[in-house]
This record gives structure tokens, sequence and C-alpha cells, in this order.
């Protein structure tokens, strides 16, 4: 699950003509996402997800993001990771395509973030959908697959999702990866719709974890060759959260026994979290995990962007050995205009021992 603060707050930005404006301190940006508007279209367990439009945007959705993160390695076996975010979010249901572009209710923000040993670099830019006569554009293509943000792209090179490039530059830091993967797509929850509260409510919602990703960071105007793994998540709906819900923490992670295991925990002003967990094996068979067995409890907090945010956890899973999830670097915060942490983390044994890695997402600290 992708709901980064920034989306809960496009709305905003875009509405003034898509110049950055920083929020107050204590804005809750996250009740955008908890708002309900009828005339969208809701998702709904019994919509099907249908291959490949549902890959393309859903205008009648409010909200919707393509999101690819990369934990990567260089030559001499070191860290890194990137980030390649696509959020589209619409002023209103009519889906109309206007006769002047600059009228379109689609309103696109892409974010781009590099991860190495001892730095992180994230970056942003803004777009209403279609051409602006050069200006700037945005948009996203079902078959063959493209999404991109003026020169951020992230595009097939067939006809579905299985092989990709994925491109962004920002100064001196670019990314340019090719992912590539024979396994088929994963979808969450029942149908592909993912339930985010007791209640009900939630998202279409769909990834695709196994990628092996190949290329080129640059970083400081100094290219590094990486290799590693890739995931891609695709989500979209109208009312993603309750107002009862303050934020969340989300970890997708890539195993060394071949494994992965996406998890999240949507935090609740009053009991317990709401939790998500699921395995997913080689192949694409997926084991939906009892939320009664997932213990998941912080072990550390760290100061960051003057807050206290919890960067390492304990996760046991039934009667297993527990897994410890640490970030690489406690300065991977998103300082942009909606900010949030995302960033690599590291998986372990409770004795240290390599686990695997991945990402971890948190919101609302």
């Amino acid at each position: 699950m992708r709901p980064s603060q920034l989306v809960c707050s496009i709305l905003t930005v875009c509405l003034v003509a898509c110049v950055p404006s920083q929020p107050e301190p204590d804005s809750n940006n996250l009740a955008l996402l908890a708002q309900q508007d009828a005339s969208f279209e809701q998702a709904s367990p019994t919509r099907p997800l249908q291959f490949p439009v549902d890959h393309g945007a859903h205008e009648n959705f409010r909200l919707e993001w393509w999101y690819v993160t990369t934990n990567l390695q260089d030559s001499e076996g070191r860290q890194f990771g990137a980030q390649w975010t696509l959020f589209r979010s619409a002023l209103r249901a009519d889906a109309t395509v206007p006769t002047n572009a600059w009228h379109t209710p689609q309103l696109y923000m892409g974010h781009m973030a590099i991860t190495w040993p001892t730095g992180h670099h994230a970056a942003q830019r803004y777009a209403r959908g279609g051409d602006h006569n050069g200006l700037s554009q945005a948009g996203v293509e079902s078959a063959p697959f493209a999404a991109w943000l003026d020169d951020w792209s992230l595009a097939a090179t067939d006809d579905g999702v299985s092989s990709l490039l994925m491109n962004a530059r920002d100064g001196g830091f670019a990314i340019d990866l090719q992912l590539t993967t024979d396994q088929p797509l994963v979808l969450h929850g029942v149908n592909g719709f993912s339930q985010k509260h007791a209640e009900g409510g939630g998202s279409h919602y769909y990834s695709q974890p196994f990628y092996q990703a190949s290329g080129t960071l640059t970083i400081d105007d100094e290219p590094v060759q990486v290799s590693g793994q890739a995931w891609l998540d695709r989500e979209w709906s109208s009312q993603f959260l309750k107002a009862d819900q303050l934020g969340w923490d989300w970890f997708a992670l890539h195993l060394d026994d071949g494994s992965k295991l996406m998890l999240y925990q949507l935090r609740q002003r009053v009991g317990d979290p709401y939790l998500y967990a699921v395995r997913i094996e080689p192949g694409g068979r997926r084991t939906v995990l009892d939320p009664d067995l997932v213990e998941l409890t912080v072990q550390s907090w760290q100061h960051v962007a003057n807050r206290e945010l919890p960067l390492q956890w304990q996760l046991s899973i039934g009667n297993s050995s527990p897994m410890v999830v640490t970030a690489l670097h406690p300065q991977q915060w998103m300082d942009l205009d909606f900010a949030y942490w995302e960033g690599v983390v590291l998986v372990s044994d409770v004795d240290g021992n390599d686990m695997g890695r991945g990402y971890m997402e948190l919101t609302g600290y």
C-alpha cells in the first residue's frame, strides 16, 4: 500500500497552478484520503481486474499511483535503492477529455529517489495530464504500457509489464534501469480489492514483486553500475482510509529464500492497527497471513527531520523465528513538499544474520 502523504495533498498543490506550497506543520494531509465523494467510482471486490487495461489510468477514480522500489548492489556488494513514482489525482469525476489540455481534471505528481550507503536524494515534479505545447506533460497508456511526467518515464518493452525501462533525472542524479520478470502479477486482498479498515473500504491493488533489475544509478554525476530486485505496486481508489486512521507502516521485503513478504498496518486513533500481511512464493502463489499470528513491534526510534521515527522493527509470524527489519541508514527522508520516510531496509535474524532486504514507508508521524 503506497498512499504517501504527497498524494493526500496533491489537490491543494495543483489547484494553485501546480506551484509547491509547504503545509502547516501540524496539518493532517492524510485527511484527504478519508474524504468521501460519491461522484467518483468506488473500489469494490465485485469488480474484477482486467489486463492490460488496468495497467492504465482509471480517471473515474479519485486517486491512483504507479510505484516502483528497487533494492540494488554494485560490484562491491554495497547496498543502493531507487524509487520511481507517478501519482494521479482527479479534481472531478468527469473523465471527458477537454478540448483544452489545460482544463483537464487529471493532475500528476512524480517522485524519484536514490539511496546509497551514506546518502539519499529525492526530487519531485508536477504536471496536468496531457501535452501542454511542450511546457509540461504527463499521462499513462495501458497498451503498450507507458507512464510519464515530462522525461521521467516507466515504459514497457513488451505487450504487458514483464519488461520495463525506468528513467528519471534530477541534476546530477539519475535512474536508468531495466526491469524484467517471467512471474505472474499478484492480486492483493479479494480479486484485487484490498480492504483497509475493519468496517470496509479500500482500493484495487496488485503488484509485481519479482523483477530483476540492472542498469545505472548516477550519484553526484558519477555513474554506478548496479543490479538487484524491484517491486511494482499499482493501486487506485476514491477513498483509501477512514477518518479514525492516523497513518501507516508499510514493508515490501525480498527474502533470501526467494519468497516475498508484503505487510502494512494502518494505525488507528483508538485500538489496534488494521494489519494485512501476505507471503508470495515464486510462481505467484500467495498466502494471506492471519493478522492474529503477526506481531510487529518497534525495536528502535531515531530522531529524523524533527520527529521520532521507528526505524528498526521485529517481525514475528506464528512460531517462526523473528526477523529484524532495520533501515540502511536513518536519513532516507523524502524532504519534498509533502514529506514522509521511505527507503532501503535490511532484514536479518535476531543474531544479525542476513535474511533479505526491502523497502519501508512510514507516514503520519
